[in-house]
């Protein structure tokens, strides 16, 4: 069957309600997608039937909510196909994810070792490693791009030597929505030795993953654009990575024994969860992925791509709009200048007609350094956006270019 776009849309009740007298048209998943009913039942139902804290609770209460929360664990497990349940950690976000990882290996750097990023990284993969390049002499170096927004790999396989520890970069950028070749990034850094994290906290939505294919280390994931929750996140690591890895924070649950003159850590994923972790918050998060695996996955990326060509085909005749990233297979994140007017105006204008985009630099400045713009609006589209939609979008740019202008 087809994908039932209205049957979708009846599932989002803040798809409803207008924006300055106009229907809303959400155009701004890649930062925050919005949630369906099936969210926010979870989270509700939980806190309203069921909820206490997590673990070492004796009492009904506690042992639901355990129940839940881990099967959440298991839901994204699932999800992105990692071995066990145990190979995922929930984190508060992305960022927390990324951090993590950073804080443990920071442990082991040394002066001079070597941390591989690419210029279209996310601030969140960038700054946690600033933070060793400060702290511990690492050094960082930068994977160029191709015209088209390309990684480019024999720029990056010139980049790996002996002292590379880790390779930090992005399945799919936030601004370009170019998807790397996350398993020959992966098997390259393999061949030095170097460990590898990918970010996935755009491809968790619009790409199949399998963190087993991919044969990364780590891989991070962020709940509130795969319709989930904000305020969680996921750690996917190898057994043998998370058992290298530091604790990144001390109490709670991440302990086996503690005593005056010494302290044992519990095991993986506990080991990275100290204190409570964001229990309504994961639960909802596997309600996120259990109800977009209600959906043929295909038609989802096709819908995706769909709507993505048809506002790339209406903006190829507008004058002096510059598309930024046309990387082959690139996900539906559409970003956009026009010369002589700022993004900011751009989204403020839109905005009247009830359309939202994101204007800004999109915490990705050294990409925006490489593009030779401060910023630049973007479009990028969901599993509940429509043609029409798509449309409305394009008369309003053209309206708002020819007041700006």
């Amino acid at each position: 069957m087809s994908l039932d776009i209205n049957h979708v849309r009846s599932q989002f009740p803040i798809l409803g309600r207008e924006v300055n007298g106009k229907p809303l048209i959400y155009f701004d998943n890649a930062a925050s997608a919005q949630k369906p009913n099936a969210v926010l039942d979870a989270m509700g139902d939980q806190a309203r039937t069921a909820y206490a804290n997590v673990h070492r609770g004796l009492h009904t209460l506690a042992n639901e909510t355990t129940e839940a929360f881990e099967g959440a664990r298991s839901t994204v497990q699932r999800f992105i196909n990692a071995p066990a349940p145990e190979n995922i950690i929930f984190t508060k976000g992305g960022t927390e994810a990324i951090n993590l990882v950073a804080s443990g290996i920071g442990q082991q750097i040394e002066p001079g070792d070597e941390i591989v990023l690419s210029v279209m990284e996310h601030h969140s993969n960038i700054v946690p490693w600033h933070f060793l390049r400060e702290r511990h002499g690492a050094v960082l170096k930068w994977v160029p791009l191709l015209e088209d927004g390309t990684l480019d790999m024999e720029a990056y396989a010139e980049a790996l030597t002996p002292r590379t520890k880790i390779v930090a970069v992005t399945h799919m950028s936030n601004v370009l929505g170019t998807v790397t070749d996350a398993a020959e990034i992966v098997s390259l850094a393999h061949e030095t030795g170097a460990q590898v994290l990918l970010d996935g906290c755009q491809a968790g939505v619009h790409l199949d993953v399998d963190v087993r294919a991919l044969g990364c280390d780590f891989y991070v994931l962020t709940g509130h654009k795969i319709y989930g929750p904000t305020g969680v996140g996921v750690l996917y690591g190898t057994s043998e990575a998370l058992d290298a890895l530091p604790p990144y924070q001390g109490g709670g649950e991440m302990i086996e024994i503690v005593e005056q003159d010494r302290v044992t850590y519990n095991a993986a994923p506990q080991k990275f969860e100290a204190g409570t972790p964001p229990i309504l918050q994961a639960i909802g998060l596997g309600a996120a992925i259990d109800w977009l695996n209600g959906f043929a996955f295909d038609q989802v990326i096709q819908h995706e791509d769909d709507l993505h060509q048809r506002a790339i085909d209406a903006l190829a005749t507008v004058n002096g709009l510059r598309v930024h990233g046309q990387a082959p297979g690139k996900g539906p994140v559409l970003s956009f200048s026009i010369e002589g007017i700022h993004p900011h105006d751009i989204a403020q204008l839109l905005d009247r007609y009830g359309i939202a985009v994101r204007a800004g630099h999109h915490c990705a400045q050294p990409l925006m350094t490489h593009l030779g713009v401060s910023a630049t609006a973007r479009a990028s589209f969901g599993i509940y956006n429509t043609m029409e939609e798509v449309d409305a979008f394009i008369e309003a740019l053209l309206k708002a270019r020819s007041m700006l202008l």
